[in-house]
């Protein structure tokens, strides 16, 4: 137990724990608490209370001499709990510091981690209060030392132009690769293993998306009663803490060196690492949810709450039970502090926000009304999305954000996001999925998406690579069951899941099959798809995996598969390594050749050195069969003006979503010359003998596949 510990009094800043080499300095905020303790454990999980008396601008704050990196400790936060008004202090229940640095293990799923009486009337249940202590049960924050050789190590700050993402899992990725050793499998230190640089730098990869990192409660609500748990990460609780759960030591605390080592090791080889992060929601849930960190420190200021009736939470943003309030100062300065934090002191190269609209949703606008005669002026919550958000303007002049990889997860708002922003495209992911799979399509649409989307983009001053370019991610169909499936099978997850608009074509069987004419169809749909992407104007991101034809067996939302329907298969059959090689072909031709990944936006006319369109016949195509659907076409798009390209950097791409051969003239401007094939998706590897094709000849492009001529002058 703690013996002669002293409490003095310390400084409001920085918030959390923060060690100095002779003790450490604790902060916590909150502006309706009427006391806060510190809590430490020792090794026998023994607690020593330690009121926190001096406030300064509602911070909390106390120092500890002695205090050393290891040390387990929690708060207690004191208050009124009247949750009708918004309030549900409980301190009872010990709570994490949302600044912790790490969190010593995972959460259980137990009555003690509730504020309220489960056995309480449902409609009342979350009035009463609970007064059972949750201190044996849940996590606690630990005390880190901070200290690392980081040696040379700085941010890469590639060129989005040059960059290929490679969307993976911390787990997922290596907990079945058979050249890791066993012990390192699943964790970040698997990820920093040779052989995993090795598969990312033989692909040509020059960016890991990892999904969710940050501490997060991994048994959440009903999956723990059916025996899954949260396997994505989607319900985070510590925004400074990497998952405990993904270090290999398993010494608490070793988690923050263990990341650090992997970032370290990963821009060694040259590869950034930008992080899946999830600001808009916790995994506290909605007013039924768990007393973990922030609704028990002050559940007012940290989660928006329904106007007139703030015993509920506002979660139409979110969809997950609660919206974190970044309307609060102190609220989007957590979110501020925790992206520099990444950035600064754990070297992160860019960030993915989840659902990002909900961070600028809900800013506070004045509206006209009339009452009786009278027309007075109130403040309501503006529901729609914000490009000028608070949020926005903060980064942009922050300068360390300023300077990373910023991508949104934008939905319906794709195009709408400011400048020096990247948005997931899931309109491209929609318009290449429907020509592939034979649905009409406008070439003017078609088109735009091939292009980078300029009318998404040009007009507001962004560049092509504001579109971040996919057929699959984490949430859908993996690239082989997308060609596999025509629904989800997301039996087991025990529940109804999944998005049921998949735009998938299973190439006339549901599953798997032994049909050779079926199964060459989907290995060739798998390569049209991972051309196009490649091939497309704007910045690719490859679905780790989908270079090997992982599958889900047919589950579109396996965020609670913690098992081999989500992790990697490395035991590659023969089509499986076929299809690593023709991915690992495609990255490079992309990087050799800058016409397909083009800094300033293309242009047509021959002349103008970009881009043609023009039908099988050779014919261009005119202005007014812009609108028309159309599934057979050719582009012919040249490097003419381009940086480090040559006027010999001429390609023709024929495109055939037809079911049935399809005859390619080449254009008459381009009937002077030679074209060689490079590519030609009925082949499962890239071509290596000579083929030409002259003047008048013509090509022969089998139905469902994508052809590259170069120039051969």
């Amino acid at each position: 137990m703690f013996m002669n510990v002293l409490l003095e009094h310390g400084k409001p800043y920085p918030l959390g724990a923060t060690w100095d080499g002779e003790g450490t300095n604790f902060a916590l905020f909150s502006e309706n608490a009427t006391g806060v303790e510190l809590c430490l454990f020792d090794e026998q999980e023994q607690e020593k209370r330690l009121p926190l008396t001096r406030v300064e601008n509602y911070i909390w704050h106390g120092y500890v001499p002695g205090i050393k990196p290891g040390q387990k400790y929690g708060f207690r936060v004191h208050g009124v709990y009247e949750p009708e008004q918004g309030y549900r202090f409980n301190s009872s229940k010990l709570l994490l510091d949302p600044y912790a640095k790490a969190i010593a293990g995972d959460f259980s799923h137990a009555p003690e981690l509730f504020g309220y009486l489960w056995d309480a009337p449902e409609d009342e249940r979350d009035l009463s209060q609970s007064k059972t202590d949750s201190a044996d049960l849940i996590p606690k924050a630990v005390v880190v030392d901070e200290s690392f050789d980081w040696g040379s190590d700085r941010l890469l700050q590639l060129p989005w132009c040059n960059t290929v993402i490679y969307e993976t899992h911390v787990k997922g990725f290596t907990q079945l690769h058979p050249d890791i050793p066993e012990n390192l499998r699943g964790t970040y230190a698997g990820i920093a293993h040779p052989a995993a640089i090795a598969h990312l730098k033989s692909l040509g990869i020059t960016a890991v998306e990892l999904l969710p990192t940050h501490h997060f409660f991994i048994y959440a609500g009903l999956l723990a009663d059916k025996g899954l748990s949260n396997y994505w990460g989607y319900d985070p609780i510590g925004y400074f803490a990497p998952y405990s759960g993904y270090s290999a030591s398993g010494i608490f605390g070793q988690q923050v060196t263990e990341f650090k080592q992997m970032v370290k090791s990963l821009h060694a080889a040259g590869i950034e690492v930008i992080l899946d992060v999830v600001y808009n929601h916790t995994g506290e849930g909605n007013h039924l949810g768990s007393t973990l960190c922030f609704r028990g420190i002050d559940n007012a200021v940290y989660y928006r709450l329904v106007e007139g009736n703030p015993r509920y939470y506002i979660e139409d943003f979110t969809g997950c039970g609660n919206c974190l309030n970044t309307l609060h100062p102190q609220v989007l300065k957590l979110v501020m502090d925790s992206l520099r934090y990444w950035v600064l002191a754990m070297h992160i190269d860019g960030f993915r926000f989840d659902i990002a609209p909900a961070l600028t949703r809900g800013e506070l606008i004045e509206v006209d009304v009339w009452r009786g005669s009278k027309r007075r002026t109130i403040k309501v919550l503006d529901h729609e999305f914000d490009p000028l958000a608070s949020f926005f303007n903060i980064i942009h002049q922050d300068p360390v954000l300023s300077q990373v990889k910023l991508i949104a997860e934008v939905g319906s708002e794709v195009g709408k996001f400011p400048v020096w922003w990247s948005e997931w495209n899931d309109k491209y992911r929609d318009v290449m999925r429907d020509f592939w799979r034979g649905e009409d399509i406008k070439l003017k649409e078609f088109s735009h998406r091939l292009m980078g989307s300029p009318d998404l983009y040009k007009s507001t001053g962004r560049l092509s690579c504001s579109s971040i370019n996919y057929i699959t991610c984490h949430d859908g169909f993996t690239l082989n069951d997308l060609v596999s499936y025509n629904q989800k099978h997301n039996e087991d997850n025990q529940e109804e899941s999944g998005d049921n608009n998949n735009r998938s074509w299973n190439c006339g069987v549901e599953g798997e099959t032994d049909d050779p004419e079926i199964l060459q169809l989907r290995e060739r749909q798998k390569r049209n798809f991972l051309t196009t992407l490649m091939l497309s104007q704007g910045v690719p991101m490859l679905l780790g995996g989908d270079e090997m034809g992982r599958s889900q067996r047919g589950n579109n939302n396996p965020y609670c598969q913690d098992n081999e329907i989500s992790w990697f298969d490395w035991d590659l059959t023969e089509e499986k390594t076929a299809l690593v090689d023709f991915t690992r072909q495609l990255i490079q031709f992309r990087r050799q050749h800058p016409v397909f990944r083009q800094r300033d936006w293309v242009q047509h006319g021959l002349n103008q050195g970009d881009i043609r369109w023009f039908n099988p016949d050779g014919s261009e195509i005119p202005e007014k069969q812009w609108q028309d659907n159309i599934s057979a076409m050719s582009l012919f798009l040249t490097g003419n003006g381009q940086e480090k390209s040559s006027i010999e950097d001429r390609f023709l791409l024929c495109f055939n979503a037809h079911d049935q051969m399809v005859e390619f003239l080449l254009p008459p401007e381009l009937e002077d010359g030679k074209w060689r094939v490079v590519i030609d998706t009925i082949e499962p590897r890239f071509i290596e003998e000579e083929r030409l094709y002259r003047g008048d000849e013509v090509v022969m492009l089998e139905g469902r596949a994508l052809m590259v001529l170069k120039s051969a002058n």
